[in-house]
């Protein structure tokens, strides 16, 4: 079995929920989900009605921006790049604001106008954190 070695960001989610950033085992990286956090808090969070709803997704490009730019920073932990990003997944709570970002956000952040990753978009009903939009979770090969 190969060694694995780990990456955090030192958010105490990673200790309360108890899991690690990204780990590399062999030649692949995988990204748990990345969420709009900038080490200590997250960035864009959605207003909420009474309840708890999200009652705005207006922020889920700056939100989308963050989680990309997050799981650069941990690849290039790693000596990689997203140019070595082979797939990834898009949650989201608003899949129509998330389609509408994503165009722009995610050809910004692979530095091309055909990103070369396989990539699935799927609308969820919550995530994480209330106010939360959108996470990205990524596997790498280097």
């Amino acid at each position: 079995m190969s060694a694995s070695r780990v990456e955090n960001f030192g958010v105490p989610w990673e200790e309360s929920y108890g899991y690690v950033q990204a780990v590399k085992r062999g030649d692949t990286i995988y990204l748990a989900g990345q969420v709009a956090n900038d080490g200590s808090e997250i960035l864009g969070l959605a207003p909420l009605d009474q309840d708890g709803q999200v009652t705005d997704a207006g922020n889920m490009g700056q939100q989308m921006q963050q989680a990309y730019h997050n799981a650069d920073v941990l690849l290039r932990r790693f000596g990689a790049s997203m140019d070595d990003v082979v797939e990834e997944t898009v949650y989201a709570l608003d899949i129509d604001a998330a389609f509408a970002a994503a165009g722009p956000v995610r050809k910004a952040a692979y530095g091309r106008e055909d990103p070369q990753v396989a990539s699935t978009l799927v609308g969820v009903t919550r995530l994480a954190i209330p106010g939360q939009l959108v996470e990205v979770k990524m596997v790498a090969r280097v």
